[in-house]
C-alpha cells in the first residue's frame, strides 16, 4: 500500500441530510471521484451515500475502483446520543471502533473502504492510540487501504500518533482557515512525514483571504473566481480541498480548478500571497 490514490478535491457530504443521495449523484456525474462521510447521523446520512453509490455503480457511472471513499469513526463525544448510534457506547473503545466500521461497510454496501479517519483525537493519547490500533487491523484485513485523523491541532500529538501507529498515518484533515492561520504548523508534519492533508472550511472560513488584493489579481490574471484560486492554491501547496457545493454550476467551477494549468506554485504573486498567509 504505497502512495496516496487520492483526487485532488473531494466531495464533502456533511450537513446533506435527505438530499445526501441526490447531491452525491450529481457530484459524481460532474466529475467528482472522491467522497467523504462519517458514520455520525448527528451530521451525516453515511446510508444515503451508500444508496448514491448503489444508484452510479447500478447506472454504470463509475466502477467501485473509480471512486474514493472515506468515512469516519466518531467517538461519544462527537455523536447525538438522543439519535440511535452506530455503535453500543458501553462497549470498549475497541469494540465500538469495530461496530461503527461494520456500520459503515453496511451503510455505504461496500467491501472496502478507502480511508478510515479518526473524527477527532480521544479524550486521552491512549485511548486515540487504541482506535488508531483497532483501524488498523481492518488494514491488515484488507478492509481499509488508509487511515487518518481529523481535527488535530496539536503538532505534537500528531507527531506522538505517527511514532506510535504501525501503519502510516495517511490523511489529516482540518480546518484550514484563518481562524487557526491555516494550520501551517499541522501542514508542515504532514509534508515531512508524506501524509496527505485535506481541508475542511477552505471557503466559508476564509472570507477574508478571498477578499485578499493579492488573491484577487491572482484570479483575475489567471481568468479563475477567487474561490477556484482558493482551491488552486490548496492544491499547489498538497493539500486536498473538501467541497460541498449543492448547486450544479459551483461543483462545476471546484472541478475546473485542476485543469487550470496556469497558475503554478512557482509564480512570484503566488510566492508573495504564501508569505502574507505565514506572516499574518
Amino acid at each position: 500500500m504505497t502512495g496516496m490514490t487520492m483526487p485532488k478535491i473531494m466531495y464533502g457530504t456533511a450537513w446533506k441530510k435527505e438530499r445526501t443521495t441526490d447531491l452525491v449523484v450529481q457530484a459524481v456525474k460532474a466529475g467528482f471521484r472522491g467522497i467523504d462521510t462519517a458514520c455520525q447521523p448527528k451530521h451525516y446520512r453515511e446510508d444515503l451515500v451508500g444508496q448514491a453509490l448503489k444508484t452510479l455503480f447500478a447506472e454504470g457511472v463509475v466502477a467501485r475502483e473509480d471512486l474514493f471513499i472515506q468515512t469516519k469513526f466518531t467517538s461519544i463525544d462527537g455523536q447525538d446520543q438522543t439519535q440511535p448510534l452506530p455503535y453500543d457506547p458501553k462497549l470498549s473503545i475497541p469494540e465500538q471502533v469495530k461496530q461503527s466500521f461494520q456500520t459503515s461497510l453496511k451503510n455505504l454496501g461496500l467491501e472496502y473502504i478507502d480511508s478510515v479517519v479518526l473524527h477527532s483525537p480521544l479524550k486521552t493519547k491512549e485511548q486515540t492510540l487504541s482506535a488508531y490500533q483497532t483501524l488498523e487491523s481492518f488494514v491488515d484485513a484488507g478492509k481499509v487501504r488508509h487511515l487518518g485523523v481529523s481535527n488535530i491541532y496539536d503538532p505534537n500529538l500528531l507527531s506522538w500518533l505517527i511514532e506510535r501507529g504501525r501503519v502510516k498515518v495517511g490523511v489529516v484533515q482540518n480546518r484550514w482557515y484563518e481562524g487557526n492561520g491555516w494550520d501551517w504548523a499541522v501542514w508542515e508534519i504532514c509534508q515531512k512525514n508524506n501524509i496527505r492533508y485535506q481541508s475542511f472550511w477552505t471557503l466559508t472560513g476564509s472570507p477574508i483571504l478571498l477578499q485578499h488584493p493579492r488573491l484577487i489579481n491572482l484570479a483575475s490574471k489567471y481568468g479563475l473566481t477567487p474561490e477556484q484560486t482558493t482551491y488552486k492554491l490548496c492544491q499547489l501547496w498538497n493539500i486536498t480541498p473538501l467541497c460541498g457545493s449543492t448547486t450544479l454550476s459551483h461543483i462545476n467551477e471546484a472541478l475546473a480548478v485542476e485543469s487550470a494549468t496556469g497558475l503554478q506554485e512557482d509564480t512570484p504573486e503566488v510566492k508573495q500571497l504564501w508569505e502574507a498567509m505565514h506572516a499574518d
